[in-house]
């Protein structure tokens, strides 16, 4: 599926694989590098954490409001233990650090 994150004033398409109740758990873990774009979605505002535990490669998480505006990003690097944003939000998306994805990386780069 598509989803078009607002960042900087700049619309962003993203092709993205949207997660299941039971795939929230798992993410990216136990993938590899070369894995699609991962979207958490929930039915309200949440604040909940997320680790990097089995996961064997960085990756870029970015928290989105309702309307896809980003609200926070971080490069996440494996196997942190405890990885929260500021703010609550409603969705937000895993992207590996790969060849695929090199455009989306060097924008939250700068």
């Amino acid at each position: 599926m598509k989803i078009i994150i607002n960042y900087r004033g700049k619309r962003l398409n993203l092709d993205v694989k949207k997660l299941g109740k039971f795939s929230k758990g798992i993410g990216l873990m136990f993938k590899n590098k070369n894995n699609e774009n991962l979207l958490f979605d929930f039915e309200k505002d949440v604040g909940i954490s997320i680790h990097s535990f089995f996961v064997f490669f960085p990756f870029l998480v970015i928290w989105l409001d309702v309307k896809n505006n980003v609200l926070e990003y971080k490069v996440v690097k494996p196997f942190w233990p405890y990885i929260r944003p500021k703010k609550y939000f409603r969705r937000f998306i895993e992207i590996p650090l790969n060849k695929k994805n090199e455009k989306i990386i060097r924008l939250f780069e700068s």
